[in-house]
Formats: C-alpha cells, structure tokens, sequence
C-alpha cells in the first residue's frame, strides 16, 4: 500500500465507493496515449526486472546445494560476480524505467494541467465568483497529481505487481508445490489484518488531515498581509499564537498516535507473514530431513516467499489506490466538461476600426446561478476547503446552502425595508444609445446596478434579455478577442500582480516600448512618481499593489489603459478614500484619458456628471432618469436629491 495511506484524501462524502466505468476508463486512456512508446518500454523494463528478480534465489540455491559441496573455486566465483551483476542490472534497469515513469507522469501532469487551466480562462465571472480559489487550486495541484498517478504509478504498480506474483508462483510451483500452497494459504489471514487495521488507520488520517486544514485555514487567514494587519491593529498577537499552538498541538498529537498505530499496523503485516514463513519453513526443514529437499531449494523458496508477500501486499492496496485515481480524473474532467457561459460564436466578427457606438436595447441581467455549471462539492480531507468557521472553529455551512439563502434573502430584505437595493433582478429594461466619443454618467445610490451595467458592456456577463451593440454589432456576434481590444475598464479595486511597474503596465500592451510606457505614464500623472522610487520602472509592487497608495494604484491602472488604447472606456471614478492631492492627479488624468473616446463613467463627482452628454439615473436595477444636468435638475427626483444631498456643496 503506497503513499502513506494517501487515497483516503480523495473519498467522497459518505466514503461511497467510487465508481469506474467503462467510458470513463476510454478517456483516461486518451492522454496515456501519446506516451504509449514509454508506457511499452516500461512495461518490458518491468519483464526484465521481474526475471531478474528470480534469479537471484536460484543462484544461492545452485551455490549451496552444488557449488560448496563440490568445493569448486571457479564456479564459486563466477556465481558471486553474477549475484554481483543481478543488482547492477536491475539498477540500471530501475533507473532507466524511472526515466519513462517520470516522461509519463510529468507529461500527463502537463497535459491535464494546460487542459484546465485553457478551460478556466475561458468561464465567466459568473464562474469565478461562485467558485472557492481553493477549490481550483485543489483541481489544478491535488487532482492533477491523483490523476496522474493513475498513468504513471498505480497501472504500472499493478502491473509489475501481478507479473512478480505469477512469475514467482510459478518458479515456487516447479521448485515444491505443497509448500507453494501453504505460503497462499496464509494470504486470507493477510488481508484480513490489512482490512481490520486499515479502517482504523483511515479514521486516524481523516482526523489528521482535518487537524492539518484547520491548522493551514488559520495561517492562511492571519499570515496574508490583510490578516496580519488586522492582527497587530487589534493587538490580538499572543491570541493568535496560543491559538495557533492549539492547533498545531492536535497535529502533533495526532500525529504521533498515526505513528504508533502505523507501526503496529506493520508488525502484525509482518507477524503474519512471519506465521506464512515460519510454516513454510518449518514444512521445509521437514522435507529436507527427509531427504526430499535440498537446502538450497528450501532458502531459494524462503527467499521467494518475501517477494511473494510483497507483491501480494501491493495488490491488495491495488484497487482501492486504482479507484482513487478514477475520482481524481473525474473532478479533472468535471471541470474541462462544465459548460460556458460566455460563448464565442463560430465565424464571429472581428471588429476593425471600432468607432464606439454603444446601445443597450431593453436589457435585463440577473445573478441566477445554474448549478450545472459550477463544481459539485466533494468533501476531500485535508483540503481547506473543508474548514468552516476558521477562528471560532465551528462547522462551516455548505457553499450550496450559503447560496440558496443568499437567493432567499433578497425579497426578504426588500419586505423589511422598501428602500433598500436588494432584489432578485439585478438590471430590468435597461435602454441607452451613446454616440461615439460621448461621457455617459451612471449615478445613483449604492447597489443600484452601475457596476453590473459596466460588467455587461465588455461582456463578463450575458444579459439574461435584450441586446447589446456595438457599433451595431450585437455583442454575441463578434469576438472576445476583438472586444476585449475595443474596451478598457478600470474598476473600484484596482488589481496589480506581484511583479514590477513595467510588467505590470505591459499586460495592456506586451511589445510596449520604453517610450510608450513613459508617455501613458505621464498622461496618468505617474511618470514623476515612478522614476522616483529607487528601480524607477522596475520596482517591485508588492502582493495586490500593496506597497503602493490607493492613488498611485489608481493611476498605475488608469497608465495600463492608456497604454491599450481602447476606442471604449468603462471606469469607476471612485476617488472618496484619497487625499485631496492624489484625486486631483486622478481627476487630471481622467480628462486625458477620456479625451475623443466612449466613455462610460460610475461618477462620483460633480465635475464629471456636469460634462456628461448623458446621465442615467439609477434605482433598484432601472434607469429611472437620463438627461443632462439641466434637464434632470428641472425634474424634480431622484438626481435632484442626489444633487442636493451629495453633489450641491462640491466645488466645481
């Protein structure tokens, strides 16, 4: 049984056996084969090596029974440098056998990983947001190598397995047949130990494991750089570490109990193969006495009855490590297999030359979520994603159930307060028309459905209803490559990865020149800035921008959408956290930026909402207002209080 006991991370909840079919078999097999030349050469490595095996037993027999009695020199030496030679072989073979497992295993990792990751960055938003990162990584990293193992270790394990078991029945049987059969009929005893005591020590490693992901669950929670801020900002440091110890006491504890357990495990294995051995021998001896059988033949058979019981070992752990595997390739496959929702037409149309006409024609959007296509859960022990509550250390409810209250809760909230923004249709009749080159506003209170109007435009979500078109293109009928070029968004939260200012500038445009790079930084109010830091355009940002201000973030991302060019803008002006020099850097480097291209605003300050060709007014998922500031003003609603109660004392 290989790998500590490690199939017992996959099992489902319930620990239902899983299920191997025919199909799925079919599919697995597809990506052994571009490496059947490998998996062929191991499998002849794994015939040399098995008959190498028997040969060893053979020539103690030939040397005691035949060579030392004869007292003959030559042949005395001639059989040590073959005992010699037998393990140089096997090693040579052992090593070039490995190199074909690892082309397989490494490979099919490759595969499998390409296949899923190609897979996950073509889901929507609506995926992502529903989805554990965990979760994915867990696909990515554990499934991936359960899956693997299948290919490279468990098939050929069994292989070289079953090939040992009968080759060396088969030399026992032609040596003495009723001690060949008495060594089998311990075989039950055998697995009915392994069977009594692996229950046990499956319980021990579930309860490992669990101990193991709520210890992982706390460090990941109070080492990232926001828990360890909130850490020290409530002084919570000896708290943390006494709690931290408790948890990293039961690991130790249960740790040591998997030990002890797992070598008395071992013992009794052995005491029974022991009980095999000793009446093998025993038997053996009697034989000899008799005159029946040789010495020589009886430690030859002594030496066999070992490989026989390691072999016989490896098979019992067999299907329940081949069975495992399956479920790795299924959760792999659940994933390549979910359907999109965001999906690319055949013959879709590249857009050339975009001019930026925008129109949404009576849309209508809600946050439905179709459990068909997210992942099913499966409890896998010793994953993160199996801790609920990580400090008070309850039971966390399921993703399922947190979604279905979170559906329910919407007309319940909506019953206790008639004001508020909680419902069940994110955007209804949604209709507009910008020209190119005009600033359309979205203004309104809180959750009112800015943010999800803008997620639509470079379609991170499809409207549940309506149309909407570019340049009079319905955005279902042209490509997302082609789209994504015409449209650059810079939202609430700016996001930058943990590398340099020039890399991450450079995501928007990857053959950017030195000289581009400068001037979108300038035009961003972030040029200055940047030269000043000690590797100027080299420095290091930090995990999410984090060595960086809200206002230089903001104006890194505003330089990285100049630097794309898009012909559409979508943009969240939210300026509220910043000090009052770093917003009127930002509010400079808008009015550059938006210069000659569509643009679609969630304003926050009145200087935009006044050179807006357009403001729409939002409420509950509706545009209940649209006009210019004078036309909106002269009606009377909700812009007015908005004006009156957010806007009116704003110096212009």
């Amino acid at each position: 049984m290989h790998g500590g006991f490690g199939w017992f991370q996959y099992m489902r909840s319930g620990d239902t056996k899983p299920k191997v079919t025919k199909e799925l078999l079919l599919r697995v097999l597809t990506y052994a084969r571009p490496y059947w030349n490998q998996i062929v050469g191991m499998l002849v490595m794994i015939l040399i090596s098995a008959g190498l095996t028997l040969v060893s037993p053979l020539i103690f027999r030939a040397m005691i029974d035949k060579v030392l009695p004869s007292k003959n020199i030559n042949q005395l030496i001639l059989l040590a440098i073959a005992l010699l030679l037998v393990p140089v072989f096997n090693g040579v073979i052992g090593v070039i056998q490995r190199r074909l497992n690892s082309t397989v295993g490494e490979g099919v990792i490759f595969d499998l990983r390409s296949s899923l990751f190609s897979r996950l960055q073509r889901m929507s938003l609506r995926f992502f947001t529903n989805t554990k990162t965990g979760e994915l990584m867990s696909r990515l990293n554990n499934d991936v190598v359960g899956a693997q193992n299948a290919i490279s270790n468990t098939i050929v394990n069994i292989i070289t397995n079953v090939i040992e078991a009968v080759a060396i029945l088969a030399v026992m049987l032609s040596l003495q047949w009723q001690l060949t059969i008495l060594s089998v009929l311990i075989l039950p005893f055998f697995i009915l130990a392994a069977q009594k005591l692996g229950v046990t020590l499956r319980d021990i490693a579930r309860q490992a494991m669990d101990l193991n992901a709520q210890m992982n669950a706390h460090m990941n929670e109070t080492l990232n750089i926001g828990g360890a801020l909130l850490v020290k900002l409530f002084g919570r440091t000896k708290e943390e570490e006494n709690r931290f110890r408790d948890r990293a006491a039961g690991v130790r504890d249960i740790g040591i109990r998997r030990s002890v357990i797992g070598s008395t495990f071992f013992v009794i294995l052995g005491l029974v193969s022991a009980v095999g051995t000793a009446m093998v021998y025993g038997l053996g001896g009697y034989y000899v006495i008799q005159g029946t059988f040789t010495i020589g033949t009886i430690v030859a058979f002594g030496s066999y009855l070992g490989s026989l019981y390691g072999a016989l070992q490896g098979l019992a752990g067999a299907p329940v490590e081949f069975s495992t595997s399956m479920v790795s390739f299924e959760r792999v496959f659940e994933v390549i297999d979910l359907p999109q929702d965001i999906v690319e037409k055949e013959n879709a149309i590249v857009l050339h030359d975009v001019k930026g006409e925008l129109q949404f024609d009576n849309v209508t959007f809600n946050y439905s979520i179709d459990d068909t296509k997210l992942l099913s859960e499966v409890k896998r022990y010793g994953s993160m994603d199996n801790v609920g509550a990580v400090l008070s250390g309850g039971n966390g409810q399921s993703t399922t159930a947190i979604r279905r209250r979170g559906e329910g809760s919407a007309s319940d909230s909506t019953e206790a307060d008639p004001t508020s923004q909680a419902r069940e249709v994110a955007l209804n009749g949604i209709s507009f028309r910008s020209s190119p080159g005009d600033l359309v506003a979205l203004v309104g209170p809180s959750g009112a459905g800015k943010t999800t109007v803008t997620y639509l435009i470079p379609r991170l979500y499809d409207p549940s209803d309506g149309v909407i078109r570019i340049d009079g293109h319905d955005l279902k009928d042209v490509t997302l490559d082609s789209l994504s070029s015409a449209i650059g968004m810079v939202t609430q939260e700016t996001y930058l990865f943990h590398d340099t200012i020039r890399t991450n500038l450079t995501y928007a445009k990857v053959d950017a020149t030195q000289e581009e790079i400068e001037a979108a930084a300038r035009a961003a109010n972030i040029h200055n800035f940047i030269m000043d830091l000690p590797d100027g355009y080299d420095t290091i940002v930090g995990e999410r921008g984090y060595r960086l201000s809200g206002g230089e973030k903001q104006r890194i991302a505003l330089a990285r959408v100049i630097l794309k060019n898009p012909r559409i803008l979508v943009l969240d002006e939210a300026t509220s956290s910043l000090d009052s020099e770093s917003e009127a850097l930002i509010q400079d480097a808008l009015k550059r930026v938006m210069a000659g291209r569509t643009s679609i605003v969630i304003a926050h300050r009145l200087s935009t909402i006044l050179a807006a060709n357009l403001i729409l007014v939002m409420d509950r998922g509706q545009i209940v207002e649209q006009g210019t500031h004078d036309e909106l003003i002269a009606l009377d609603g909700l812009y007015a209080q908005l004006y009156e109660t957010q806007f009116r004392g704003e110096r212009v």
